[in-house]
């Protein structure tokens, strides 16, 4: 685990704005799955134009802080043609609170 990583990725107010977003995507963004397959499974995932939306960034940035928060662990992305989806990588962050809840 790189926590070093994870601690750069939450460095930024935007970045942990998603990521707060992200643990109740009802709450924060619209109905999502509208480009996802009848057939396929990603719940708590959001699109990213919804992301850019709220974080009031370009397109490119939001981009780049996904991709950032993902590279770190944080996020678990899934592509549906033009659309990709966001979602927390929950398993992720509750090892993350554990190893901070022993170690540090």
């Amino acid at each position: 685990m790189e926590l070093i990583e994870v601690f750069k990725a939450l460095s930024n107010e935007t970045r942990l704005n998603i990521l707060k977003w992200l643990k109740e995507p009802e709450k924060h963004f619209p109905k999502q799955g509208a480009h996802i397959p009848k057939e396929e499974n990603f719940d708590g995932g959001v699109c990213v134009g919804d992301i850019q939306e709220k974080a009031k960034v370009s397109q490119s940035t939001v981009s780049h802080y996904l991709n950032i928060m993902q590279k770190a662990g944080l996020l678990e992305s899934v592509r549906y043609g033009q659309w990709t989806y966001y979602r927390r990588n929950e398993s992720f962050i509750r090892a993350v609170i554990e190893f901070m809840e022993i170690e540090i």
